[in-house]
């Protein structure tokens, strides 16, 4: 059951987001060696290649957020987190759903991301969702604590 929910292309620049991200980098560092986060920060985020979406409840506070950066020849998830409480209400899927068809509408249907392999409902929900474990791809080096993804998203028809 997905809850009611909004996503929109927002600024990561706000005290809520900020939050999130928090949370997020909070969780990846006690899960992770510092050198195996390859995190965003804000000001990456803020960069023109990225879109950085938002989810929020009917009272608009944000529940999670999640980015896709567009690259020449491919997309790249990045930065995809839902409030603990949150979970399992299909808004990680519907965050990752609205990142996709971002890439798609910028001309990208190869979409890649890397997670944690001790990430298991990032990485099931991943599968769900179509993504295959491949190599490493773009800069990332290979690491036993990165689980590089990649889907090639459908054309939506109009």
């Amino acid at each position: 059951m997905v809850l009611p929910a909004h996503i929109a292309f927002e600024s990561p620049d706000q005290p809520e987001v900020h939050g999130l991200i928090r949370e997020l980098d909070a969780y990846l560092y006690a899960l992770y060696p510092p050198e195996c986060v390859y995190a965003m920060d804000i000001a990456s985020l803020l960069q023109p290649a990225v879109h950085f979406a938002v989810i929020r409840d009917a009272g608009g506070t944000a529940l999670g957020c999640g980015a896709v950066v567009i690259k020449p020849d491919y997309a790249e998830i990045k930065r995809v987190y839902v409030a603990p409480s949150m979970r399992g209400h299909g808004l990680a899927r519907a965050l990752v759903a609205a990142l996709e068809a971002k890439a798609v509408a910028q001309g990208r249907r190869d979409i890649m991301l890397e997670t944690g392999p001790t990430q298991v409902e990032a990485c099931i929900l991943y599968e769900r969702l179509g993504y295959q474990v491949r190599g490493p791809f773009g800069d990332y080096p290979p690491d036993p604590h990165s689980l590089f993804m990649h889907k090639r998203a459908a054309v939506a028809c109009v």
